[in-house]
């Protein structure tokens, strides 16, 4: 079967999403950076290093090639980690044709630049159609097939649709949303609240804290994502409440059990080095800050997590900075004029 869909990226994410894909009878490429991982997987068809206990089928064709995995394809997807995009777009921009489709199904915003990750590739490959994927689906849950719903953004309707198409399963839903903006915000920021999320599991505090954390940090992702074009009801949606649910709670998540560490006591760069999966919400927490800075929000506990994480602030006296705070209102355009 010849591959129409090409996956840049074999981590958990692009890797569980090519068994979706598989279980549809589609043909792909799957990109393998590591050749050991790649060797492995073409004789045990399982990805050993980063979705363990999932098996591949044969629609799936590992390629060593990044530039060969793409070539012929009608569709590729992305899903290296946001900061190694921006390279992996300006090497493979010349071989990518202006009809091929691009989907970007990574979460964060590219430390280079602040930019969302659509942008970087909009902006080398101005011709291509882009889309990008995101919502509550941890890797583990959906190669096992569990069902998950996300939502395919593009202000193209076509091509929201057309990638709404290419993923829906019986236990894959995908709804389609024209915010792209919106989306990958949500996608990208609430992995710093599930930071915050894990640090306080770390420091033994309870739901109450955990719950606190999570309404306010809502706010806070809304907040920027609407100065930044963003339509405020896409938080209130899979990628942004629903997206952040999931990381802030579950064991599955890599930022909420990185933030587990820290609030142990561990240094930040012991916690990076245990684990061979990107934490994404670092990487966040500092593009996130220098977004607030630049646009001038308000994101309290964005500030405090990036004073843990890059300042060495202790982690017991942010928690007291948002305690303590100004008094003020819980919903702002709700009290004017009261």
């Amino acid at each position: 079967m010849s591959a129409k869909i090409a996956v840049v990226g074999a981590g958990s994410w692009g890797t569980a999403l090519a068994t979706v894909l598989d279980g549809k009878g589609i043909g792909l490429n799957l990109w393998i950076r590591e050749e050991d991982l790649l060797e492995t997987v073409k004789e045990t068809r399982e990805n050993v290093m980063y979705l363990p206990g999932v098996k591949l089928g044969e629609n799936i064709n590992p390629v060593g090639d990044m530039e060969e995995s793409i070539h012929g394809c009608d569709t590729i997807i992305f899903a290296v980690p946001s900061h190694v995009l921006s390279s992996v777009i300006k090497s493979l921009a010349p071989s990518i044709r202006p009809d091929q489709r691009l989907v970007n199904v990574a979460k964060g915003l590219d430390p280079g630049t602040l930019k969302r990750l659509s942008e970087v590739i909009k902006e080398r490959l101005p011709n291509n159609r882009v889309a990008a994927v995101s919502g509550p689906s941890h890797a583990e849950e959906v190669g096992r097939g569990m069902p998950t719903t996300v939502a395919a953004a593009c202000p193209d309707r076509e091509m929201a649709e057309y990638v709404q198409d290419l993923f829906m399963a019986p236990a894959f839903r995908v709804y389609t949303n024209p915010d792209i903006i919106g989306v990958e915000m949500g996608g990208a920021l609430k992995n710093v609240i599930a930071l915050g999320a894990g640090i306080s599991d770390g420091l033994g505090y309870g739901d109450n804290t955990k719950a606190a954390l999570m309404t306010r940090g809502i706010v806070e992702i809304a907040r920027l994502g609407v100065k930044m074009g963003a339509k405020a009801s896409t938080f209130a949606g899979l990628s942004g409440i629903g997206d952040l649910i999931v990381t802030c709670t579950s064991m599955h998540s890599r930022n909420r059990r990185a933030g587990i560490q820290i609030g142990q006591g561990k240094p930040l760069d012991e916690v990076l080095g245990g684990t061979r999966m990107v934490v994404e919400g670092v990487k966040a927490t500092q593009a996130a800050y220098e977004l607030s800075v630049l646009h001038g929000i308000d994101m309290p506990i964005t500030r405090e997590i990036y004073r843990v994480l890059f300042e060495g602030a202790d982690v017991k006296k942010s928690v007291e900075n948002l305690m303590l705070r100004t008094r003020t209102h819980e919903t702002e355009e709700i009290v004017e004029g009261w």
